[in-house]
């Protein structure tokens, strides 16, 4: 059980280190991204956060499946 659960906790944080700079990429291209001064808008800040956090948590993430696969 322990296995799997490590397995799984790797690959969400694959998942994450795969998908949210992708996407953070697109939003920063995206028209919205900047208000008309140049500045960074509230889409662009949000966003930010959003991918900030998964990537975070995708970061514990495969810690914690470090840890249980040493059995730590």
């Amino acid at each position: 059980m322990s296995v799997t659960l490590a397995i799984l906790l790797i690959l969400n944080g694959a998942f994450n280190f795969a998908v949210w700079p992708t996407f953070y990429r697109r939003v920063a291209r995206d028209p919205r991204a900047r208000r008309p001064d140049g500045k960074a808008s509230r889409f662009l800040t949000v966003h930010l956060v959003i991918a900030s956090i998964a990537l975070v948590l995708g970061v514990v993430s495969v810690l914690a499946g470090i840890l249980t696969m040493l059995g730590v």
